[in-house]
């Protein structure tokens, strides 16, 4: 008899604003949808702002308006032959049941739902919102004020919401965001050993920083990164150790 597909239910969530939670969820939600095969869907819970459900226009803008990436988009849908993936806006109190119901009622199987969750714990339902995930990556940054933030926040995971017993979560992953090979080694190697000495979990794959990104929003660009429409161009997934990451993550949550 063929095993049910269990939905995964994973979140890019921290504490800290502006380190890359809804950059990653759409990263790595269209690599798997457009460029993988997998069956993915968001839920943008991340109230007030919902930037996914606004960033969804404006990735559509964008491809009307630019010739190239209008061709490059009806090459990729023709090819998988899918839509793109629903983004779907909801708060975080009752998200998860609203997860739930979706994945019930697809026609489809749905591989992965990720959540954008609000960034404060003070948000209503998030703390039970996040006992709901099978996997949580948090991407931490190397400054002081990211760190400290960061390190509460997987502490509240991992000595109240996981040691309680009632949560879904399997694993929390921290890793590296933005890494400048031009800074201090050394530095890098002071936070591991902390974060190793909090019984916290590190990825090995690393996030390169890159100011090629900056001309994904170019009028005439012809370079894809950050997209809910369209997969991030594989040059830039190369440079910034994109691809590695994906290998890893895929790895961790068992896809």
């Amino acid at each position: 008899m063929k095993e049910k597909l269990k939905t995964k239910f994973i979140a890019f969530a921290s504490q800290k604003g502006g380190v890359g939670k809804s950059t990653f969820t759409t990263l790595v939600a269209s690599t798997l949808h457009y460029r993988m095969g997998y069956n993915v869907v968001v839920f943008d819970a991340d109230f007030p702002q919902h930037s996914l459900i606004k960033m969804k226009a404006r990735d559509k803008a964008m491809v009307m308006e630019n010739e190239y990436l209008q061709k490059l988009a009806y090459r990729q849908f023709t090819t998988i032959n899918k839509k793109a993936y629903p983004i779907i806006k909801h708060k975080a109190d009752d998200v998860l049941h609203e997860a739930q119901e979706f994945v019930n009622n697809s026609t489809i199987p749905i591989d992965v739902v990720f959540f954008d969750l609000p960034g404060t714990v003070n948000s209503p339902g998030i703390l039970n919102a996040l006992a709901g995930m099978h996997h949580i990556f948090t991407p931490i940054s190397a400054d002081r004020v990211v760190m400290e933030s960061t390190l509460i926040f997987n502490q509240l995971l991992q000595d109240v919401i996981m040691k309680n017993g009632e949560t879904s979560i399997e694993s929390v992953h921290l890793f590296w965001n933005q890494v400048d090979g031009r800074e201090s080694t050394p530095l890098y190697a002071i936070y591991n050993q902390l974060i190793a000495e909090l019984g916290l979990k590190l990825m090995r794959s690393q996030i390169k920083s890159s100011s090629r990104f900056r001309k994904e929003n170019e009028a005439e660009s012809k370079l894809v990164f950050r997209s809910t429409v369209m997969p991030p161009d594989e040059r830039l997934m190369k440079a910034c150790q994109l691809d590695q990451f994906i290998r890893e993550f895929t790895t961790i949550i068992k896809l």
